[in-house]
């Protein structure tokens, strides 16, 4: 067995845990600090290291969002600004495309998840807080993106006859939402449609929400359609029937007597003698009219007070999908992508900065696997957080980041470029000291625009 196959190691693979890093970049540096495996000499070099990688992808990351911001022009429904020249068919198609090709790479990089669609369709079966018949039009959007991070379980105080009761709610943390409306012209086709619309044909909305329960996310839709359920048709149909019979009690002499009077206009007066109703009631007109008016009146009340009770019902239901999406609303449209770019700048950084330290203060030569696994075992150690941390990004990251180390700031031309992260013949990881790798990176940083000569 050859001593490459010896140190083969199996990675571990977690189904119920994310690669999220749910802590502070600041944190996670001064933990590594606090470690004790740096010596005294390289405590400070550890933090220089870990500002100029931050701000190395702070730099690289404002161009992805100068690419999605450009790119989302002609979709922003919030623009308050002109277009020199309106882009074409063709040309926002093109636009679109890489728009959304950039915001998925943003996310994943955020450690976002793709939201599966047999997950989405399950959120439009249950409810969790809010109780309502939803119906929302998929054919109305030409494009659907959404991602969420943090996936887990949350105790709440839910209002159950007369009474408040605890019930385990499954939340996301982060919910992000991309739509893309269809334009005018299919809009247009569907008349009811047009009716009440909130939104813009051809415009793309971006939301990002904070603690949505998992089977509301129906209710991030701006095109949703409410309506009661089964059970709030018959609380307000219950009452309403009893209601009206109490009532059609009380005027059953009043509807004879009007009976009465239209069976003897047409039948005459023996006809309608059954009704035990007199001729003289039937002569005189006052006694009618009063009891039509009040089988009017008493109906109507009956009718008025249930189409109330109706619309307070709604009202109320509305208010509760607007209680849930405004106060866990945390950025829209454009602002987005800004959120979305600070996240996954402290993401890789995060992911960059332990697989470094980790490499670095290994007492024996690391493969990615082993790497991983350590990673993994120090979080839950340290913490007593469970993660899935995803070894591969922060490697390729790395071995991304290439520079010279240039003796006495003379450059000859031939001195190669030197990346953060190597591989030895048997597959372990090696990086350079902290003393190369902050060079490394500064080369980088000094070589990020070439203008002077």
């Amino acid at each position: 067995m050859s001593h490459a196959i010896q140190h083969i190691n199996i990675m571990a693979i977690y189904k119920d845990r994310e690669a999220f890093i749910p802590y502070r970049r600041p944190d996670l540096i001064e933990l590594c600090v606090e470690d004790g495996e740096l010596a005294p000499a390289d405590v400070e070099k550890f933090r220089d290291f870990c500002e100029i990688l931050s701000s190395y992808y702070h730099f690289q990351l404002h161009q992805t969002l100068e690419i999605l911001k450009d790119n989302f022009v002609p979709f922003n429904p919030d623009a308050d600004t002109k277009l020199k020249i309106e882009p074409t068919s063709a040309q926002q198609a093109d636009m679109e495309a890489k728009l959304v090709a950039a915001f998925k790479v943003v996310l994943e990089r955020a450690n976002y998840v793709p939201l599966s669609e047999e997950m989405l369709q399950r959120a439009f079966l249950e409810n969790s807080l809010i109780e309502l018949k939803t119906n929302v039009d998929f054919e109305d959007f030409e494009q659907i993106v959404c991602y969420y991070r943090g996936d887990n379980q949350k105790i709440t105080s839910v209002k159950k006859l007369l009474k408040n009761v605890e019930k385990t709610i499954e939340t996301f943390e982060r919910v992000v939402l991309l739509l893309k409306f269809k334009d005018a012209t299919y809009f247009a086709s569907k008349k009811g449609k047009q009716k009440n619309m909130n939104f813009t044909p051809g415009k793309m909305y971006i939301y990002l929400y904070k603690n949505i329960p998992k089977f509301d996310l129906e209710f991030l839709f701006p095109n949703i359609k409410i309506s009661m359920t089964w059970k709030d048709r018959l609380l307000l149909g219950i009452p309403a029937i009893g209601a009206a019979a109490s009532v059609v009690v009380k005027i059953v002499p009043q509807v004879l007597l009007i009976v009465g009077v239209i069976w003897f206009v047409f039948f005459g007066k023996t006809s309608f003698l059954n009704f035990n109703i007199s001729e003289e009631n039937v002569k005189n007109i006052m006694p009618v009219m009063v009891a039509a008016l009040s089988l009017v009146v008493a109906l109507g009340g009956v009718g008025f007070r249930q189409y109330n009770n109706y619309n307070y019902k709604k009202v109320k239901f509305q208010k509760n999908v607007t209680d849930t999406l405004f106060f866990r609303n945390l950025a829209n449209n454009a602002s987005v992508f800004g959120a979305l770019i600070d996240a996954a700048e402290e993401e890789e950084c995060k992911e960059i900065l332990l697989a470094y330290y980790h490499l670095l203060t290994s007492k024996k030569p690391l493969t990615p696997e082993q790497l991983d696994n350590r990673i993994e075992t120090w979080m839950e150690n340290k913490f007593g957080t469970k993660i899935d941390f995803d070894i591969k990004g922060p490697l390729r990251n790395l071995e991304g980041i290439r520079g010279k180390i240039i003796k006495d700031g003379v450059d000859s031309g031939s001195t190669p470029e030197i990346p953060l992260l190597t591989y030895d013949n048997e597959g372990f990881c090696n990086v350079p000291s902290l003393d190369d790798a902050k060079t490394i990176i500064d080369y980088v940083w000094d070589n990020a625009f070439t203008y002077a000569t």
